[in-house]
């Protein structure tokens, strides 16, 4: 029994662009996240309005108000009332009837089309009615409207300046086909991940899943259903679902009827959608036209006729979609295919326990998997090799590349550095190589000429090799970052990273991890270097020196270099050393600094 469902996401572009702004609190258990309305036009809680809703005692009269007497009490209650609060003589005989509000009297419409749709200036900002337009021929047609703008009578295929004159205040997008693309095949890959093995896209709002045989696992079909619209009411969507026999029957359901969860039993299909408009068959819009003139609105208007005279006003298309709907044409479900990772194996004949066999054996993997990196037209980065041992033991081993490659001799190179690793034990009987991670791989374009020209080496090759021996972290070069702040103007990269954007400043080739203090120093202030200092208990004098470079704290990282100041000095000693050292403080203001000097890099 084929059991197929039908999820219907209403306004979902809408929701797309609105689903950041919402909140991060999740909702409440079992509950839907609903649209917001217009407020109510008569105030419920006038608060100390001084005329009672419905009319009663005029506006004057506390004491009417004060809920001691009904809205007519008679001359007995008002004598048994105390004295002080009987009305006054003059108070009793004056009486206000309920009457309606003046502007409610007037008709609706004063000879200006648009003054009904008017948006109140007091609502909230983030509450504006929001389209999405996308250009058709020479206009812009509106594609989707929010549930506040489908109130005020805004609809999609109308022409965006209609739109404009009706509500003034209208929050006007451009609609993003690809992006609402991207993200229904995002839900289709997480329904087949989660839910079921077959899903499929169901453009341009919605998906269709193949339920057969797996909403038991979820407790049943109906209880698969709330979960699935609580999953979507998280992650801010609203979302309408339809469980029938037949693919047609299912969209149709979600789309035109009238509740959140439909589920109908089997067989029930034709019946289900008689009642049902023509354009929840998917018909084509000269179908629609042609079946209006004829007529027929309704989808049980078209089960007497004959198929011949149907099919030539309307068209074979609205014969075939029927059919499906009712289950009498078969309409496969394309589903989505989740990326599968290239993956080959060996089993094998006996149990195989020297480097050399294995070794053997991981060299006719490669090739095999080079084989189908090149058929999917992808590189290798990362490689993982499970070897099966006799007694159930697993043995596993990692490799990667710093660039994606199909070179099968450089791939052989690298695993046979890792076999000796491999514990073997009594025997491995099978073996699978794995590639949990790939990148695509273009060709390489050639010199037309066969010309020797100067092109760099390519050092992908050393930079695997030698990350095999010490580790892949061992090997990185720097890159710079955006700070002023020499300790944190500077990074590590990938081996094979092109660091850009270094600064034209004169920088140490050698940078301290921390800068160290220095001793009895020696210096002129404000701007002068040292004359001499001790660094790491030796001393030293200072023959030429260079500077300040003046260096301000990043006052948005840390309060305490709100006023930091640093003056680095480029000085040369006696014996030729060169060094990059600083100075706290720019010698005149002492928020900026102790004045206390510091080593921090050195040159050569």
């Amino acid at each position: 029994m084929t059991r197929v469902a039908s999820l219907y996401l209403p306004q979902f572009a809408i929701e797309r662009l609105r689903r950041p702004e919402r909140s991060t609190r999740p909702p409440e258990r079992g509950a839907v996240p609903l649209e917001p309305r217009l407020p109510a036009a008569v105030d419920d809680n006038p608060g100390a309005c001084s005329v009672p809703k419905g009319g009663g005692w005029r506006p004057g009269a506390r004491w009417a108000r004060d809920g001691a007497l009904p809205a007519k009490p008679t001359q007995a209650e008002i004598d048994a009332l105390p004295a002080h609060q009987r009305p006054a003589s003059h108070e009793r005989s004056r009486r206000s009837e309920a009457a309606d509000h003046p502007f409610r009297a007037m008709p609706p419409d004063e000879g200006m089309a648009g003054a009904a749709l008017a948006w109140p200036p007091s609502f909230p900002a983030i509450m504006r009615p929001m389209i999405l337009i996308e250009r058709v021929g020479q206009k812009d047609v509106v594609t989707a409207a929010c549930p506040v703008a489908l109130d005020l009578g805004l609809r999609p295929g109308m022409a965006a300046a209609h739109a404009r004159a009706l509500v003034p205040d209208l929050d006007v997008r451009d609609a993003d086909p690809a992006s609402d693309r991207a993200l229904l095949a995002r839900l289709a890959l997480h329904a087949v991940c989660h839910w079921t093995p077959i899903a499929s896209v169901a453009e341009p709002d919605g998906l269709r899943l193949d339920l057969s045989g797996t909403t038991h696992l979820f407790g049943g079909e109906e209880r698969f259903c709330r979960r699935l619209l609580r999953f979507l009411g998280r992650i801010g969507f609203t979302a309408t679902i339809a469980i029938a026999g037949t693919p047609g029957a299912a969209h149709a359901l979600a789309r035109y009827g009238s509740a959140a969860i439909t589920i109908l039993p089997p067989g029930a299909d034709t019946e289900a959608i008689a009642h049902l408009p023509l354009a929840a068959l998917r018909l084509a819009p000269n179908a629609l036209a042609a079946a209006s003139r004829f007529g027929l609105e309704r989808i049980g208007d078209l089960y007497p006729m004959p198929r011949g005279p149907l099919a030539k006003r309307l068209g074979l298309s609205t014969v075939t979609r029927l059919d499906q709907a009712r289950g009498v044409v078969a309409e496969p479900i394309v589903p989505v295919v989740p990326f599968e990772m290239p993956r080959v194996e060996r089993r094998l004949l006996e149990p195989i326990g020297t480097a050399e066999a294995i070794t053997q054996v991981i060299g006719d993997l490669i090739d095999d998997m080079v084989t189908l990196l090149q058929t999917r037209g992808l590189g290798l980065r990362a490689a993982a090799l499970t070897c099966l041992r006799v007694d159930g033991g697993e043995q596993r081993i990692a490799f990667g590349t710093a660039r994606a490659t199909r070179d099968a001799k450089h791939l052989k190179r690298l695993a046979a550095m890792r076999v000796e690793t491999i514990e073997p034990g009594l025997g491995i009987e099978a073996m699978a190589l794995a590639a949990p991670r790939v990148e695509e791989l273009h060709p390489i374009e050639l010199c037309a000429d066969l010309a020797d020209h100067d092109r760099a080496p390519d050092i992908a090759p050393l930079v695997d090799q030698l990350a095999g021996r010490v580790g892949e972290k061992a090997l990185f070069r720097m890159t710079p970052r955006e700070s002023d702040v020499p300790e944190r103007a500077a990074c590590r990269a990938p081996a094979l990273a092109t660091p850009t954007g270094w600064p034209r400043w004169k920088r140490p080739v050698r940078l301290l991890a921390r800068p160290e203090l220095l001793g009895q120093v020696v210096a002129l202030l404000p701007d002068h270097p040292p004359r001499r200092f001790v660094w790491r208990g030796k001393p030293y004098r200072i023959v030429a020196g260079d500077g300040p470079e003046r260096i301000h704290g990043e006052w948005w990282r840390t309060s305490r270099e709100m006023w930091a100041v640093r003056d680095y000095f480029r000085v040369e000693a006696e014996g030729g050393e060169r060094f990059w050292l600083f100075r706290r403080g720019d010698g005149v203001d002492a928020p900026t600094g102790d004045l206390s000097w510091y080593m921090h890099g050195l040159f050569g």
